[in-house]
C-alpha cells in the first residue's frame, strides 16, 4: 500500500521503475522488436512546430487561436474492456456477486477513448495496487476519419 503522504514524484518514479522492470522482463523472454519511435514522433504534431494558424477571414475582429487556451480543457478517458446488451428485466435482477457476460475476450486489448472516440488501445498493468494503462496501439487520425465515415 502506498503512503498517503509520499509525493507524486515518487509515485510517477514507481510507475517508471516497474514499467521498466515489465520492459525488461518481457525483452528477455521474447525475440527482440524492431525500434519503434516513440506515439508523440508519429501520431502527435508538436504544437510548437505546427505552422502557425492563417488569420480569420476579413471582417472577424478575432484573432489567430491560441492554442494554449485549449491545452487545459478536460476531456474525459474511458477505458472500456467490453460491452453488452441485456433487458431491463435481467438489469433489475442484478445483484453482489451477479456476472454480466460482455462481448470482449479475455487477454484481448481494452479500448481506450476520448470523449466516446477510439483513441487507442492497451493493457491493464498494476502498480503500488493501482490500475493502469499501458498504451499498445495508437489509432492515427486517418483511421480515425475512416471509421467516422463508415458509420
Amino acid at each position: 500500500m502506498t503512503d498517503n503522504t509520499s509525493s507524486a514524484g515518487s509515485e510517477a518514479d514507481d510507475w517508471a521503475s516497474a514499467l521498466a522492470e515489465q520492459t525488461a522482463a518481457t525483452s528477455a523472454a521474447a525475440a527482440p522488436a524492431p525500434a519503434v519511435a516513440p506515439a508523440t514522433a508519429q501520431v502527435f504534431q508538436q504544437i510548437q512546430d505546427a505552422p502557425a494558424a492563417s488569420p480569420l477571414p476579413a471582417g472577424s475582429n478575432a484573432t489567430a487561436v491560441d492554442i494554449a487556451r485549449v491545452l487545459d480543457v478536460p476531456v474525459q478517458l474511458t477505458a472500456e474492456i467490453g460491452r453488452t446488451r441485456i433487458t431491463i428485466k435481467n438489469l433489475l435482477q442484478l445483484s453482489q456477486g451477479s456476472v454480466v457476460e460482455l462481448d470482449g475476450l479475455a487477454g484481448q486489448p481494452l479500448d481506450v477513448l476520448i470523449n466516446g472516440y477510439l483513441i487507442a488501445q492497451g493493457e491493464v498493468v498494476v502498480v503500488n495496487e493501482k490500475y493502469g494503462i499501458r498504451l499498445t496501439d495508437i489509432v492515427t487520425p486517418s483511421e480515425r476519419m475512416q471509421k467516422l465515415a463508415r458509420a
